[in-house]
């Protein structure tokens, strides 16, 4: 009889309550999916926040084997945000230039309260990162919502034109990565509808100024050229090329965790941890 009761319990909480790679988890009106990889102890894992691009979804970034197998490898929880509709709501975005980001930013804000109280996930500890249309998103979290996450990894993506005079949020470390040949969104930027796509190099200006970075430096990395600044505070401003299109793979968001999260673990450069 006990056992009959425990299985009825089980079943009418899971479908209401489980969430994960497969199923959403709701988040207000919003939700977002998640991966946590299997963990050694009972530590605070940390995690990889990745922002979908145009008419994508959190789903299809789970589909990514390459993003859940580099969450296992580096022992840390893969996040995928939803948005609503087909895309970011952000500052500047075609057809609706006056939108101010304010909802996105206070879902990202819910979002990182939901992972450390739901899943004890460290918010120290804490990338985000996104392609395209997710990787403007995450130029504009570095902008006005900085002290949310550990550092920033865009991809492909930055601003909506103009570019912000300046920015509210404290000095980040963030590393950008762009093709050379990207027709989508090109490091100058291109006009869509009313709208212009804003140029990286005004954006990586615009933090190296606030954030007092000094003289970018070239440093060794394998398929990308990168441009490496620093600051006295000790954060890092970095922008790397590589000579494709439109696109981005999972080593680009290894190499941010591994540049930009090393701090976190005590660990310089930081290897990843084999969990299984």
């Amino acid at each position: 009889m006990r056992w009959i009761v425990f299985v009825a319990i089980i079943l009418a909480w899971g479908p209401a309550n489980a969430c994960g790679v497969r199923s959403d988890c709701k988040l207000g009106d919003r939700i977002y999916r998640i991966y946590l990889p299997h963990r050694a102890d009972d530590s605070r894992i940390g995690a990889i926040i990745f922002a979908h691009g145009w008419r994508g979804t959190a789903a299809g970034v789970m589909n990514d084997k390459s993003l859940i197998a580099l969450a296992d490898e580096l022992g840390v929880a893969l996040v995928a945000p939803q948005s609503v509709g087909q895309g970011w709501q952000l500052p500047g975005r075609p057809r609706h230039r006056d939108n101010t980001g304010k909802e996105e930013f206070a879902y990202f804000r819910k979002l990182v309260d939901e992972l450390e109280r739901r899943f004890s996930i460290d918010r120290k500890k804490l990338l985000v990162s996104g392609f395209s249309s997710g990787g403007m998103m995450v130029w504009d979290l570095a902008c006005y919502e900085g002290d949310l996450f550990a550092g920033f990894a865009p991809i492909s993506g930055t601003f909506w034109a103009p570019v912000p005079k300046k920015c509210p949020s404290p000095t980040i470390s963030l590393i950008h990565f762009h093709g050379m040949r990207d027709k989508v969104v090109p490091i100058v930027g291109r006009k869509i509808a009313d709208s212009k796509q804003g140029n990286v190099m005004n954006a990586l200006a615009l933090f190296a100024r606030s954030g007092r970075f000094g003289k970018a430096k070239p440093v060794p990395a394998k398929g990308l050229n990168c441009m490496r600044r620093g600051n006295p505070e000790g954060k890092i401003l970095e922008f790397c090329i590589h000579p494709g299109g439109h696109f981005y793979k999972a080593n680009y968001v290894r190499l941010a965790w591994r540049l930009l999260m090393a701090d976190k673990f005590g660990c310089s450069p930081c290897e990843p941890r084999r969990l299984r």
